[in-house]
């Protein structure tokens, strides 16, 4: 059975793209999941910070206040975070002006704070001008294949007006049209 898919406001039917490698398959339906962007930073053992781009992110519970997240077992921030209960970490969630700020974090710069206006909160690396902050401490860490989902239990926040950045079909923007 072939894959519908929809192009310039018309649907087709076809085997769909990488049709043959279930990886690429599964690819690119994600790719089709709209997902907020957000920073997630935390402090190195060195006293360094480091933070990292996800769009795996999502609210996890109100009570306690625990947001979830996964992180490629192979990222430096990973390694640089330790990943275990009582990690404390700050989640930045991205703007439509913050674009640039993305890109930084998408990049293997060795310091991605080098340009930017930014102050420890106890411990935890805090970037100015965001809409929402969130203040976490890890709660749980579950490895699942080339990945671990963080769970956060969030010990406050910071939340300004504002349109979402979003990442999309592989492109970062707060429009879908």
């Amino acid at each position: 059975m072939g894959v519908r898919q929809r192009e310039s406001g018309r649907e087709s039917r076809g085997p769909g793209p990488g049709a043959a490698d279930p990886a690429v398959r599964f690819t690119e339906a994600m790719a089709r999941l709209v997902s907020g962007v957000a920073v997630v930073c935390a402090r190195r053992a060195d006293g360094s910070p480091c933070g990292l781009l996800v769009s795996s992110f999502s609210s996890y519970s109100v009570a306690p206040p625990s947001v979830m997240l996964a992180l490629a077992r192979g990222s430096r921030t990973y390694r640089a975070m330790g990943a275990r209960v009582g990690t404390p970490f700050g989640v930045h969630l991205l703007g439509s002006a913050d674009e640039a700020l993305a890109k930084v974090f998408a990049g293997r710069a060795e310091d991605k704070f080098a340009d930017l206006v930014w102050d420890w909160d106890d411990g935890t690396p805090r970037i100015a001008g965001v809409p929402v902050y969130l203040k976490c401490r890890a709660a749980a860490v579950l490895p699942h294949g080339d990945h671990v989902v963080l769970v956060g239990e969030v010990d406050g926040c910071t939340v300004a007006d504002g349109e979402p950045l979003v990442y999309y079909r592989r492109r970062l923007d707060w429009r879908l049209g």
